[in-house]
């Protein structure tokens, strides 16, 4: 968002507002006539060369043409007058620069012919015409000190209206505003509008172009000689402390040098002792407005009672507070912006009061081009001093009346309280408020919102403990590992597995378990209502839950039929003609004429060069349709997981006896069975993040999981499955009074409403809990944990679920592929053959697999 200097703002908007006025309304070719052309919303006026004869306001304005002799038109329209030095665009006499231009004597008879008055520019006058060149007054006091005159000639730059020596060293370019004479002059309120200026540029800095900061840093640098504030380095007298040095670097001496002089306990007389933080606030003129504490929602923006809004600065309370506020409310209680310097309050050894800086991390500030806060390296932070919650006064165009294009929030505040490590006094570190800031387009501020979060937190340095963990881990990982490759090898060794094409074994093994894995897909979609049904055989009728609709289960199961082939590779590409490269010969052609002489076949050659272009061009097929083709056309997997939140439907899936993915597909809406016009508004909430998110945990986007249960949950879960597979074993064992159908579908409302539960936490004895898989664990594709007591839930962001499809295994089918090629090829000596073949095996397995 594009920041104005505040002070300059009304002139700058009443500039813009002139470029951007429409031209006025066109004039007349004859004397005495109306104009033709008039704005809506404007007076008529008379075009260049016509003095208005009568003006009843609006369009009623009669103009008439004034003689050659007398061509110009007096300032007010009215009258023709002669213009020795020319005419103006707008028909009016002009004068030169320092001259004032009179049309009238002293007792207001109009003049035949206008004069043009020079202003005494020299002592003890020193008088120059005024912006408007009605009159003399005494010109700007950098002139007189300058030149002793009201010329500011070479080598003097004038600049911005202001004159100022050769001599002096001033920015690299010019900066056209009136504060630069009294920023230099120690104008106390100057320097505090060109700080809040800096603040509102989000205090970046940037070595090619000279804004409000970089003219803070350039004046910061030349006024040395005007001290320093309260011992503070960075602290210059006249001008307001925003920055930590002028690069990044310094955080880690301002954070962790010094210890805050006071100590924290929860006994005694300091229980529940508060953090006193009090704010300096200033308007953004530069006025300084009051001191004040931060208890009673200063920073927070999201309204709560009194008790609950300082209790965010109880020492040792964890304290988060997040909502959605609409910018109508936004724009009602922040008109302008205020500036806030932040102190917390402490008592010395003599009892008297002192302050202590509180630094803020400005997550969107910018050092030459780059946004060094937004990392965890500490080294690489600049630290600021000087913030703001909401801006609504740069953003304003044209019209200081009208709403703001675009405001800037302060959407997420925290505050970190860092404990000072390997101490029991009670010691912490300075605290740090980290600032996020959101701009907002402004369109309809009635439905607009906006999250806005505030934190405070408490945090200490366990990297030692960290380490010590992490060495222990990866010891007892590297033993792990090596005893599971002994205990591999010895079984390789007494099953003599070394004679097996592990290849054909594996992909086997890979058809094999898309055949046998467990698939539940779970409905969250509730009866709506009741309805009346009559009882079979009694005639009555009795009240029962309405019926969900099946219907969204067998989309989302059709849809994952149709996923479970899906290949990043497509083998019409692969099997392109190329053997013509496998000629012993030097050519490189892929074509070749029948009048060329044809080499014989190279079956190394062959095989290599088969080989090799199958990778290549498997590699660029991959790559095209991960870079391009899911992020522009298709990304089927994820469109079936937005599938399965918009269905309402979960996917539970048992790939191993006590392993498996989970897909959360519970619609944030509760109820997913609805007509189009309620989808659409449900989509449309869901877009605009008028909803909750569609992860498992609250807050988060995470949809898919990797899951390893525990046994006591599987037992349950064979309880359940057995009831749909009893069906298939002797006549004695199957309920005379229910038929197979029946059996099915109560063991399917038994199976949905357990595992639903279990989702939703019901079952305390085999609950799960939901964490990210460490490194080591990723890398090896197994997990460390053993689910006893509960079940683990992994994070997993890349719907590795994908590992039952075809999808996940592209490198084994890739190798079966090139191996099926490869030895048909071979056989037969005949590429086109051995392509054919490669392409129908592929299609036949996709087709049978399919069938089943």
């Amino acid at each position: 968002m594009a920041l104005l200097p505040p002070p300059l703002l009304v002139a700058v908007m009443m500039m813009m507002m002139m470029v951007a006025e429409p031209p006025p309304g066109h004039g007349f070719s004859l004397p005495l006539q109306r104009p033709a052309e008039c704005g809506r919303s404007r007076s008529c006026e008379c075009q260049p060369g016509f003095r208005m004869v009568s003006n009843n306001g609006g369009s009623s304005v009669v103009c008439e043409k004034c003689p050659e002799n007398m061509s110009g038109v007096t300032q007010d329209g009215w009258n023709c007058i002669k213009c020795p030095k020319g005419l103006t665009s707008e028909g009016k006499c002009k004068c030169l620069i320092n001259e004032v231009l009179v049309e009238r004597s002293v007792d207001g008879v109009l003049l035949n012919e206008a004069l043009c008055i020079r202003c005494n520019g020299s002592e003890p006058s020193f008088s120059a015409s005024d912006v408007l060149g009605n009159r003399c007054v005494r010109c700007e006091q950098t002139f007189i000190n300058v030149s002793k005159s009201c010329d500011c000639s070479s080598p003097n730059i004038l600049t911005g209206g202001l004159c100022f020596s050769a001599t002096e060293n001033l920015p690299p370019k010019a900066i056209a505003t009136v504060r630069f004479g009294q920023i230099l002059h120690s104008n106390l309120t100057a320097c505090q509008a060109l700080g809040n200026m800096c603040v509102m540029n989000m205090n970046s800095l940037s070595s090619s172009s000279t804004d409000a900061c970089g003219l803070f840093q350039y004046i910061y640098a030349n006024t040395a000689r005007l001290g320093i504030v309260h011992s503070i380095a960075y602290w210059r007298h006249n001008l307001p402390w925003l920055y930590y040095g002028d690069q990044p670097g310094l955080a880690s001496q301002v954070l962790e040098t010094n210890h805050f002089p006071t100590v924290f306990s929860f006994k005694g007389k300091n229980k529940d002792i508060k953090l006193q933080f009090i704010a300096a606030s200033y308007d953004a003129a530069g006025n300084f407005l009051q001191w004040q504490s931060l208890e009673g929602g200063i920073l927070q923006l999201c309204p709560d009672t009194q008790t609950k809004l300082n209790a965010a600065y109880v020492f040792g309370t964890t304290y988060e507070q997040s909502c959605k506020i609409s910018v109508s409310k936004i724009l009602l209680d922040f008109p302008n912006p205020i500036f806030y310097d932040l102190f917390l309050e402490y008592n010395g050894d003599n009892g008297q009061q002192y302050l202590w800086a509180v630094p803020v991390l400005n997550l969107d500030l910018q050092y030459r081009e780059m946004y060094v806060n937004q990392g965890s390296n500490m080294n690489n932070w600049l630290l600021t001093r000087r913030f703001f919650l909401v801006d609504a006064l740069s953003g304003k165009e044209n019209d200081m009346g009208k709403l703001p294009r675009v405001i800037r929030v302060a959407s997420k505040i925290s505050i970190s309280v860092r404990l000072v490590s390997h101490t029991q006094r009670g010691n912490i570190y300075p605290p740090l408020i980290t600032i996020a800031y959101t701009d907002v387009l402004v369109q309809n501020p009635d439905t607009q919102s906006v999250m806005v979060s505030f934190s405070v937190n408490y945090e200490m340095n366990q990297s030692e403990a960290q380490i010590q963990t992490d060495i222990t881990l990866g010891v007892l990982g590297g033993l792990a590992v090596l005893w599971s490759l002994l205990k591999t090898a010895g079984w390789k060794r007494r099953t003599g597995s070394s004679v097996i094409d592990l290849q054909a074994l594996q992909f086997l093994q890979l058809l094999v378990s898309q055949l046998t894995i467990d698939i539940f897909f779970i409905d969250w979609e509730r009866p709506k209502g009741k309805v009346l049904k009559a009882v079979e055989g009694k005639g009555a009728v009795k009240s029962a839950a309405a019926p969900v609709s099946i219907w969204r289960t067998y989309f989302v199961a059709n849809e994952w039929n149709e996923i479970q082939t899906v290949r990043k590779i497509n083998p019409v590409f692969q099997v392109v003609g190329f053997s013509n490269l496998a000629l012993m010969d030097s050519s490189s052609s892929l074509t070749r004429s029948s009048d060329s002489y044809m080499a014989p076949w190279s079956r190394i050659l062959r095989f290599g060069v088969s080989a090799a272009l199958w990778l290549a061009i498997a590699f660029l097929q991959i790559i095209f349709f991960a870079v391009f083709y899911e992020r522009f056309v298709e990304d089927k997997l994820n469109q079936f997981v937005d599938l399965c939140c918009v269905s309402n439907i979960s996917v539970f899936i048992l790939s191993h006896s006590c392993f498996g993915y989970y897909i959360h597909g519970r619609s944030v809406h509760g109820h997913a069975d609805t007509n189009m016009e309620e989808m659409n508004m449900n989509l449309k909430r869901e877009a605009e993040n008028l909803c909750s998110q569609r992860g498992l945990l609250p807050n988060t986007d995470v949809q898919t999981f990797q899951i390893s249960i525990s046994r006591k949950m599987r037992l349950q879960y064979d309880r359940i499955h057995e009831t749909l597979t009893r069906r298939r074993g002797p006549a004695r064992f199957l309920d005379s009074s229910a038929n197979t159908f029946e059996q099915s579908t109560r063991a399917y409302n038994a199976m949905n409403k357990f595992l639903s539960s279990f989702i939703d936490h019901v079952h305390k004895e085999m609950d799960y809990i939901v964490k990210d898989k460490l490194l080591l664990e990723r890398i090896l594709g197994m997990e460390f944990m053993e689910p006893i007591e509960k079940s683990i839930f992994y994070n997993d962001e890349g719907h590795s679920f994908d590992d039952v499809l075809y999808y996940g295994n592209e490198t084994t089918l890739l190798i079966f592929d090139i191996l099926f090629f490869s030895i048909v090829d071979l056989a037969s000596q005949n590429f086109v053959l051995a392509a054919i073949l490669t392409y129908l095996q592929q299609e036949h397995i996709k087709l049978s697999y399919l069938s089943l």
